[in-house]
């Protein structure tokens, strides 16, 4: 059990708490534009390679009788395809610096290699915020379960199982209006809080949430930040969280299939009103969940 996945390991105090956690309070955002990310995709690929802070970048690796293992530092990658050409799918953190990257990789004999590859620099939009200060500043035990919440979170950050997934094009976990809000870095009284890592769509308290790929429950509680929230493992890193619900239909060991019911959407948590917050993970790293849709 955890509150956010973009928390930094710093140590926390009530203000530098809400730095990471306010990154899933959902707000109004009407009027910012969707991103880049929810364009078409002729290539029929996924998920959509996009080469910045919060993308995904696809790697080619060439050929190999055997599927290559890559790494991002010490971090496993998913590595997809056939014997004629391998890909890294490389999840780009919202913090990374525009430039030069590079991945490691191991062939079968044990002979390493480095993968290069650059990022490209992306703006996403802000917003200004005056809100009450007891809204933004955590009470001693609120800071306390935070802390508790988010000491549980790296297990299952860390999840890399097999099997790998069999498709990587996600359905959309409930209908509704979707916010092009990943990435949206929200300025309370004039204290930037950390970018937004997961997609908002609006839909009413009790609408069915469904699993958006097949995969294993691998957590399941009532957080601070993100209220009632199911983790999945869809295999090889690739993970996926939806929060705020009002109910919870599963239990963690649970392996669902696409489109299978796991909850319902609600209000549960640090949120203004009913909304899905939808989170996609790949190597640990938040990344925009529009990159594995369609549209």
């Amino acid at each position: 059990m955890f509150a956010n996945p973009h928390h930094p390991d710093a140590c926390l105090n009530r203000r530098t708490a809400l730095l990471g956690g306010l990154g899933l309070l959902a707000l109004p955002t009407a009027g910012i534009a969707a991103t880049s990310s929810n364009s078409s995709n002729p290539s029929g690929v996924w998920p959509r390679p996009l080469q910045v802070p919060g993308g995904i970048a696809r790697l080619s690796l060439g050929p190999a009788a055997v599927r290559p293992v890559a790494f991002a530092g010490d971090v496993p990658l998913l590595v997809v395809g056939d014997v004629i050409d391998w890909t890294a799918l490389v999840g780009i953190a919202l913090s990374a610096e525009p430039g030069p990257a590079s991945i490691s990789v191991q062939a079968a004999d044990g002979t390493q290699r480095q993968v290069a590859y650059s990022v490209a620099p992306k703006r996403y939009s802000e917003q200004q915020l005056k809100v009450s200060p007891r809204t933004v500043d955590l009470s001693p035990e609120d800071l306390a379960r935070h802390e508790q919440e988010r000491a549980q979170q790296q297990a299952v950050m860390a999840s890399f199982s097999q099997p790998l997934p069999a498709a990587l094009r996600m359905l959309v976990p409930v209908p509704g209006r979707r916010s092009s809000s990943f990435g949206l870095r929200r300025i309370f009284n004039g204290q930037a809080r950390n970018p937004h890592s997961g997609m908002d769509i609006a839909a009413p308290t009790g609408t069915p949430v469904a699993a958006p790929l097949p995969g294993r429950v691998i957590d399941t509680g009532d957080y601070f930040f993100n209220g009632q929230t199911v983790w999945l493992d869809h295999g090889g890193g690739l993970l996926s969280m939806v929060c705020h619900l009002s109910a919870i239909d599963v239990q963690v060991g649970d392996t669902l299939t696409t489109g299978q019911r796991l909850g319902a959407v609600g209000a549960t948590g640090r949120v203004t009103g009913p909304h899905l917050h939808w989170g996609v993970m790949l190597n640990r790293t938040m990344v925009d969940p529009a990159l594995f849709l369609a549209a």
